[in-house]
């Protein structure tokens, strides 16, 4: 099994990567190089959380070789010096060799060498598409410009901040070396100061999202455990959505309209049109299509008569309609996503006090069923499941994952002592490492791992500020999101798996254990002794501030102060809320009402087309049939002519009656008690109903009506 374990791992998590993006992005639709970006970005990151445990157990195997090899080594001089200076003659004394410490190789074991090179190139990789790349690539989607040029401009403009953030931190820290007396700069020592500096910035994002998530993401099952409680949010963030949704709409109405002014005053022979074409194509298919038909290129351009725009004017209305798209977008997919929710938590709602206990369904799926719901996931399992097991589920899940929050609240606080070790994590693996149970160390390090990953990254898609991005399935989620994702995971990751080594007692930087042997992993991040102010201070200290987070987020501080300031938010004891909750529930139900019409318009038509097609398509083969059986009597032997002239002439008389048939048959079906309703409301009223049209019925008086 050498690196056979690190071989399998990096296949295994490509397809990962790429099932994931295939499930949110679309690889029709958007550009090769938005999901090529987003893809490596994600294949790192996923290297890295699946890898690292990896390390830690051959890093344990490694340090067990080096004690025994100090025991060996110091066993025999220690006995032979006790007894150097004894001359009894009489006896002999031997001395007592230790036996040496079997260490046993775990079954993921990776040779010596491999790993400095695949974290060498892992982490630079994502460094550079996280602090170069991804940003550029984002603010070059996002740019007005109409030429590569323009773009470049644009989005190095719009980037300044992030790199000139990250320029002051490295150039900080390369002034504090540069004027520390016991230091001298190199190579090595630079690339560890702009490892640390990007590891700060990190930690200093980490410890915020993490002591909101590892709150939230517990309250958050315990709260879906209680369906009333799920539904109410659900109408109250469906009041908000819609609002936004609204306000969408509007200003890309208003933008369109800009548009469609400025496309008819300039002309098809203009040398701005190129530009306006290109706006043109960044629009909805429905205004394209409206555009187009009010188009008139036949004139020519006047520069006498006419004020035409400016390039730069043209790049700022380029600009505005990327971003309403992408917003009218958003808003448009996030709003099916709720509706989705809203309808399904009231099927369960309603189905709860169902006696067949099996779950039935306002609407059809969109999709035909999978051989899982067809076999497995029967309506008498989804029964049972929707309405009895998963709301003990989701408690069950809330409470263990309040413990895991606990015990990471607990070792961020306590994981700088080493003696005694307070660190719950530490316990844990240091017990698994005396009995060599390397699978258990890994399984551990990946679970923790991916327990604070998802409390830091579901935070950022949780948390208002950031709900400019979203994650949708079903190839719903946009470039900007699928970039922003790549982009934050490659920022985040690296800083997040130092802290957890340090949680373990496996950095040695925190630790301060001289024969530890450390990981390659952290071999790679360089020495913090470089900046000692920051790895004995900022990175111990730091992360004792997730304490007052938790407890700020435990007590909504942050969503009563939004409240304050105008922000809603949902909270259960606020009559803007009690609102909020009314209108969302009104808009859900006026949005359940237009689905059911057009699906029972559906069923309509599907239950004519089966009942009566089956009979035109009968009428249609008789007709077929009725020249061979014609031609079958004519050539008859046994028939005579009068009976052939008979059905020569019976022929002919009733193709008419069929035709007739036909085009009855073909005719759209109409609703007989809705013509019935009418007619009697109009015999009611006095009014003459002689005819569909008012031209072909009679009128006893005031002819001119009509006009």
């Amino acid at each position: 099994m050498s690196g056979a374990a690190l071989g399998i791992e990096i296949v295994v998590v490509f397809f990962l990567a790429l099932f994931l993006l295939h499930r949110y992005g679309d690889f029709r639709k958007q550009q090769r190089m938005v999901l090529f970006g987003t893809l490596l970005a994600w294949y790192l990151c996923f290297l890295i959380v699946f890898i690292l445990p990896l390390d830690v157990s051959t890093t344990i195997y490694k340090q067990c070789k080096n004690d025994s090899g100090e025991h060996a080594a110091v066993g025999l001089p220690a006995v032979t010096s006790a007894f150097s200076n004894q001359t009894t003659t009489n006896f002999t004394v031997l001395p007592t060799k230790r036996v040496p410490k079997v260490c046993y190789k775990p079954w993921s074991y990776i040779p010596a060498g491999i790993m400095p090179v695949f974290w060498r190139v892992v982490y630079w990789t994502s460094q550079c598409l996280t602090w170069l790349l991804l940003p550029f690539m984002q603010s070059y989607a996002r740019s007005g410009g109409f030429s590569i040029t323009g773009k470049i401009k644009t989005a190095l403009i719009e980037n300044a901040i992030y790199y000139g953030t990250y320029l002051l931190i490295f150039g900080s820290l390369l002034i504090y070396v540069a004027i520390h007396p016991k230091l001298r700069l190199s190579w090595y020592e630079l690339q560890t100061i702009g490892i640390t500096a990007a590891n700060t910035w990190g930690l200093f994002l980490l410890v915020l999202l993490l002591g909101y998530g590892l709150v939230e993401i517990p309250r958050s099952y315990w709260n879906g455990s209680h369906r009333g409680h799920l539904l109410m949010k659900t109408y109250f963030k469906a009041a908000k959505l819609m609002t936004e949704k609204a306000d969408a709409e509007e200003n890309l109405e208003d933008i369109m309209e800009e548009v469609r002014k400025i496309s008819e005053t300039i002309k098809y022979n203009h040398p701005l049109r190129k530009y306006i074409d290109t706006i043109l194509r960044k629009c909805p298919t429905e205004y394209q299509e409206k555009m187009g038909r009010n188009m008139d290129d036949y004139e020519d351009f006047d520069d006498k008569r006419n004020t035409y725009p400016s390039e730069k004017s043209l790049v700022k209305l380029h600009k505005q309609v990327i971003y309403a798209v992408q917003r009218h977008n958003r808003t448009r997919v996030q709003w099916q996503i709720l509706l989705e929710q809203a309808f399904h938590l009231e099927d369960v709602a309603k189905n709860e006090t169902s006696s067949s206990r099996q779950f039935v369904h306002s609407f059809a799926p969109a999709e035909p069923p999978g051989w899982f719901a067809r076999y497995i996931y029967t309506p008498t399992v989804e029964w049972y499941w929707e309405c009895f097991l998963r709301q003990w589920f989701y408690r069950v899940l809330a409470v263990v994952l309040s413990l895991f929050s606990v015990a990471v609240v607990w070792s961020e606080c306590t994981f700088f002592s080493t003696q005694p070790v307070l660190s719950l994590f530490a316990v844990f693996i240091q017990l698994a490492e005396r009995d060599y149970n390397y699978l258990y160390i890994e399984m551990a390090c990946f679970i923790t791992i991916f327990f604070l990953c998802t409390c830091v990254y579901s935070t950022v898609f949780r948390i208002r500020v950031f709900n400019y991005y979203y994650f949708a399935s079903h190839h719903q989620t946009d470039a900007y999101s699928l970039q922003f994702s790549g982009m934050l995971f490659c920022r985040l990751t690296p800083p997040l798996c130092l802290n957890f080594l340090g949680l373990i007692h496996m950095d040695s930087a925190i630790s301060h254990e001289q024969k530890m042997q450390p990981t390659e992993y952290t071999k790679i991040m360089g020495s913090m002794k470089v900046l000692s102010f920051i790895a004995d201070g900022f990175y111990i200290y730091y992360p004792m501030l997730i304490v007052l987070l938790c407890i700020a987020t435990y007590f909504s501080l942050g969503t009563r102060c939004l409240n304050l300031l105008g922000f809603q938010q949902f909270m259960g004891d606020n009559n803007m809320t009690s609102d909020l909750m009314d209108e969302g529930k009104e808009l859900i139900r006026r949005e359940r009402r237009k689905r059911q019409r057009v699906e029972d318009g559906e069923n309509r038509r599907r239950e004519w087309k089966e009942r009566y097609g089956n009979q035109r398509d009968d009428y249609s083969a008789r007709n077929r049939n009725a020249p061979a059986e014609l031609k079958e009597t004519n050539y008859s032997d046994t028939v005579n002519a009068n009976a052939n002239r008979q059905a020569k002439y019976s022929r002919s008389s009733g193709r008419p009656e069929r035709d007739r048939i036909e085009l009855l048959q073909d005719a759209e079906p109409l609703d007989f008690n809705a013509e019935t309703t009418s007619d009697d409301l109009d015999l009611e009223t006095g009014r003459h109903t002689g005819g569909r049209y008012l031209s072909m019925s009679s009128s006893r008086s005031r002819i001119f009506d009509d006009v």
